[in-house]
């Protein structure tokens, strides 16, 4: 790395990308990952009981979306760098090696709303519900990601003179070949961490002046990632598929932002009122059955042989519209 660069942003050294427990190597990556999983949970575990939802319930979601989005992000990855694991000499087995690195957040999106939508049958919990209760702590999440490619100093940008350029080591792979030494790069995690928060202190300032339930939080994630990733998307060096000459994930944001103005339209007509639930027409918190339960208490007699007593025709009536 050459020191006589002094407005740059520096990458963190090799030796930052794993940790050694013992038998074990870490991946910093891995750790970044499971730290934003950590606090998108939380995040959405505090906006769903805050809206109702049964404490824990958010965990039911994690067992389904978890797994389901990290495979889906794996194989969408493989998908779109074909290249990486098809060929003279590559094992095809490597496509399973996820330990490896290459994930893909649209892939992660897609397995990870499959995996809302196995939950939300279980749970009771409405699907966009869930959808617009985790959306910021996705964003989050997302932002937390990117820190692992800033350690594994991956998926940056183009050459450039800004003072914030990121220092890349040589070699490597996806510098092309003829920059000189001291070359700085668009620092494209940075960008995304500032678009991706950005996106948090928006929609929550949206959402203290308008409803955002019945799938318009979910909406407007993606519009708003939609419009941030395909312009970072632009700028990165990386190999991707290209269709038409346009990079598979670019495409794949447009499909995010007509699919979310599509969806903010079409729910906003649907639904022009308040949520008054989060969960489905007859389901709600499974606690609720036993708090119930507790409360109530046997009806005292007056005797052993003392004949119940019964409602006169107007105080049924009138219990029934009551109970409504």
């Amino acid at each position: 790395m050459n020191s006589a660069i002094l407005a740059s942003l520096p990458s963190p050294p090799a030796s930052w990308q794993s940790i050694t427990v013992g038998p074990l190597e870490i991946q910093v990556y891995a750790l970044c990952i499971l730290a934003g999983i950590i606090l998108a949970t939380w995040i959405t575990g505090r906006r769903l009981t805050a809206r109702g939802g049964e404490k824990g319930v958010v965990l039911d979601f994690v067992l389904w979306t978890v797994p389901l989005g990290i495979v889906f992000a794996r194989f969408y990855h493989v998908l779109t760098h074909l290249g990486d694991y098809v060929g003279p000499g590559i094992n095809p087995l490597s496509v399973f090696f996820i330990w490896e690195g290459g994930n893909a957040i649209y892939g992660g999106l897609i397995g990870g709303a499959l995996g809302v939508w196995l939950a939300s049958r279980q749970t009771g919990v409405r699907f966009f519900s869930f959808a617009d209760a985790v959306i910021p702590g996705l964003l989050v999440a997302q932002a937390t990601g990117r820190l692992g490619n800033y350690v594994n100093q991956e998926l940056f940008g183009l050459p450039t003179t800004l003072p914030w350029g990121l220092e890349i080591d040589l070699p490597n792979s996806a510098v092309p070949t003829g920059l000189p030494a001291d070359t700085l790069f668009h620092p494209t995690f940075l960008y995304e961490i500032i678009w991706n928060l950005a996106g948090v202190v928006i929609l929550l300032l949206i959402e203290r002046r308008r409803d955002m339930r019945w799938g318009k939080a979910l909406a407007f994630y993606l519009v708003w990632y939609g419009l941030g990733r395909s312009w970072l998307e632009a700028i990165r060096l990386d190999p991707s598929e290209t269709f038409l000459g346009i990079r598979s994930n670019i495409w794949a944001s447009f499909a995010a932002i007509a699919l979310g103005v599509i969806l903010y339209i079409v729910q906003s007509r649907r639904h022009p009122g308040r949520e008054e639930s989060i969960y489905l027409p007859g389901r709600g918190p499974r606690t609720a059955d036993v708090d119930s339960k507790k409360s109530e208490k046997p009806r005292k007699s007056s005797g052993s042989d003392a004949a119940p007593v019964k409602d006169s025709p107007g105080a049924a009536s009138a219990k029934s519209r009551t109970a409504r």
